[in-house]
């Protein structure tokens, strides 16, 4: 089985989400938030990852996951 992937960006991205049964095209600067919040978060969780591992860091990359997905849902909604 293959998965096909595409950067979350990407226009083409409405074609296969199975939840969300309408999408609407980002603009260019929709886009470019939509990946630095992306790039942000995942700077933070390289953070953690560089300190350690623990329960409180686990509860810490979980909640920055939680963040930027609710962030880049209001962004796309």
């Amino acid at each position: 089985m293959t998965s096909e992937t595409m950067n979350s960006t990407s226009d083409d991205r409405i074609k296969n989400n199975t939840m969300r049964h309408k999408y609407r095209v980002l603009s260019e600067e929709e886009k470019i938030l939509m990946q630095a919040v992306k790039d942000m978060g995942q700077n933070l969780i390289d953070i953690f990852d560089d300190i350690g591992q623990s329960r409180e860091l686990s509860i810490a990359k979980t909640k920055m996951e939680e963040a930027v997905m609710w962030a880049c849902k209001h962004i796309t909604a």
